[in-house]
């Protein structure tokens, strides 16, 4: 009996690992792997919005407090409209100590760690973001917090994925692709957005369009968009006005409509990491108690602009269906940029796209009054501006047109609109382009010192000088003549030597190059019976310190006369060392070979990065 359970467990096994090399390796693994995602990141939309409903009314008793005005809690009438000061308060005692302890990463607007796991952690992602991420952004969303919930979706799908793609063990390509499906799965699902789910993943996540990644990306999209539409229903996310262009000339107003919704899309992301450094500096205490006692701000000002409570749709639909002055129109656009800044400075966790979307409805929709009532034979309605608006700003602060175009088509259902904002949006891309090289992801990341437009640094490149410099070659004296400067340049296996003076200070390095131009001058010129001296020919070059990395030596070294350049102390005033080509080139050369058992025995082996 004992043979044949063996005997009958080693094909079991086999055919098990199988069938996890077909899901990892092949095609058809992956679409599985895919689809897995996409219902991961549908269910986990659907929990996400009813957690922020469930948190909303538990705080103010009301489905939507943004649309209540002053309304006071049912369940607190002896408070009145004051309670709003107690509740972000009471959240952030809750969601504060739990992002501190268990996940950093989900404070914030969430898409810019997506981006970083994407580009250079091979789309590794911890598992608990997911579900910190879920329990804290609804809390501030729901206790007031002026955000929205689309950065907190991505970060939650973009999770399930890596965790998924993890446990499958796939490889890092596919790893990321499995990411991108979960931040489409995640947008298509709360947004009933399917195609707007696979731009936003494509052009913001993978920043990279392949038929493998756009296909699977695609299918992820639709199976969540199915299960979103399952729980929520298949209406457009909003009900537009009834659009029309009523003249030519009113493209012109577009065009205009989008160069503003540019420079607000800009002002909102400097004014949002502006904020953060202000609440940087000023905050003292210990991090988990930022929220909390950030709370008290931000409860202020929600008692002052309740519309301000919250993600804030009934008030954008306001705003687009005309029911706001445009003095309020631009209040509410004012306001809202200090209330999600003031949101994500104190700590809170939720996205800033729905944000821009309520800039770009209040300022198109004052754009639009004012339009109509200069010339009302040639303009549409006012909430007609409203919606296109909202693409020109999210397209002046994100840079992302095609994202933009696809998701306000998707949240309206509106065809005509089209072009008008096809227009606006086009304007936004290209005048936030021509105001600053950062977009409202990309900045947070640049703050922290890293750039996705460059290619990610070569680990080998991160050594420091100090560990490959060799000594200083013997060095010359400031008052030696051309001639012996110019000999023991010729004698030395170096194309470069330092030069000093007579109490032993660093002066420069003198070339061969230099010296044999100073020779043919000199004896062009018949200058012999002045010729200069190696302190005259010394150069200054683009100092090099110990603990500088590599990579900042080798540029200097390939755009630098000479074989070799002096490394100084700290202070830039003592010469500790010399750092040649050839050295460098050793370093890397020797980082790149590693140990890998084949055959029983140990090989070198090269490898690329």
């Amino acid at each position: 009996m004992g043979s044949t359970s063996e005997g009958g467990r080693i094909p079991v096994e086999s055919s098990a690992r199988g069938l996890v090399a077909r899901v990892r390796e092949t095609q058809g693994g992956l679409v599985a792997l895919a689809l897995l995602v996409g219902c991961g990141a549908g269910v986990g939309a659907v929990v996400f919005r009813e957690l922020i409903t469930l948190f909303t009314h538990l705080f103010t008793g009301h489905g939507d407090y943004s649309a209540a005005g002053r309304a006071a809690n049912p369940d607190l009438p002896w408070l009145g409209p004051f309670f709003v000061l107690v509740v972000p308060v009471v959240a952030g005692l809750v969601y504060g100590p739990l992002v501190h302890r268990f996940a950093p990463e989900a404070r914030g607007h969430g898409v810019p760690e997506v981006m970083l796991a994407v580009s250079q952690r091979g789309g590794r992602i911890g598992a608990q973001v997911a579900v910190v991420k879920s329990l804290a952004s609804a809390l501030t969303i729901g206790s007031g917090g002026s955000v929205g919930r689309e950065g907190p979706i991505v970060q939650i799908g973009a999770a399930l994925g890596s965790t998924l793609g993890r446990i499958a063990r796939v490889t890092e390509s596919r790893l990321r692709i499995l990411v991108a499906c979960g931040a489409a799965g995640g947008i298509a699902a709360t947004f009933n957005a399917p195609l707007a789910g696979v731009f936003f993943a494509m052009e913001l996540i993978l920043r990279d369009y392949t038929v493998e990644s756009f296909g699977v990306v695609v299918l992820a999209s639709v199976t969540a968009s199915v299960i979103g539409r399952a729980v929520f229903g298949s209406a457009s996310f909003m009900s537009p006005p009834d659009f029309h262009v009523a003249h030519p000339v009113e493209y012109l107003l577009f065009a205009v409509l989008g160069l503003l919704g540019a420079l607000v899309g800009v002002g909102f992301t400097r004014f949002l990491y502006g904020m953060e450094d202000l609440c940087d500096r000023v905050w003292r205490g210990p991090e988990w108690l930022r929220p909390a006692a950030g709370g008290l701000l931000l409860g202020g000002l929600l008692l002052a602009v309740p519309q301000m409570y919250g993600v804030g749709y009934p008030v954008l639909q306001n705003a687009v269906n005309g029911r706001y002055v445009i003095g309020f129109l631009l209040l509410l656009l004012a306001a809202k940029v200090v209330a999600t800044s003031l949101t994500i400075g104190i700590g809170g966790s939720g996205g800033v796209f729905a944000p821009s979307l309520f800039m770009g409805a209040m300022l198109g929709g004052a754009f639009g009054a004012a339009a109509h009532q200069l010339g009302p034979s040639i303009t549409t309605s006012p909430g007609a501006y409203g919606l296109v608006g909202m693409g020109a700003v999210f397209a002046g602060a994100a840079r992302a047109p095609i994202t933009a175009v696809v998701i306000l088509f998707e949240l309206t259902g509106e065809y005509s609109i089209i072009l008008p904002m096809m227009t606006a949006i086009v304007v936004a891309a290209l005048a936030s382009r021509g105001l600053t090289d950062s977009t409202i992801y990309s900045l947070k990341l640049r703050r922290r010192g890293i750039d996705l437009d460059k290619p990610p640094p070569d680990p080998r490149l991160t050594r420091r000088i100090a560990d490959v410099m060799e000594p200083v070659p013997g060095p010359l004296q400031a008052a030696l003549s051309l001639e012996d400067a110019s000999r023991l340049l010729a004698l030395s296996e170096h194309g470069a030597l330092p030069v000093l003076d007579d109490q032993g200070a660093y002066q420069g390095v003198v070339t061969a190059r230099a010296a044999a131009e100073a020779l043919a001058d000199t004896e062009q010129t018949g200058a012999a019976h002045h010729p200069p001296t190696a302190g005259a020919l010394a150069q200054m070059p683009t100092p090099l310190t110990t603990e500088m990395p590599l990579a900042d030596a080798l540029h200097i070294l390939t755009t630098t006369d000479g074989t070799g350049l002096p490394v100084l102390d700290d202070e830039r005033t003592v010469l500790t060392g010399w750092v040649t080509h050839q050295a460098v080139l050793r370093a890397l050369h020797a980082a790149s070979r590693v140990r890998r058992p084949s055959a029983g025995r140990n090989h070198l082996v090269s490898t690329t990065t």
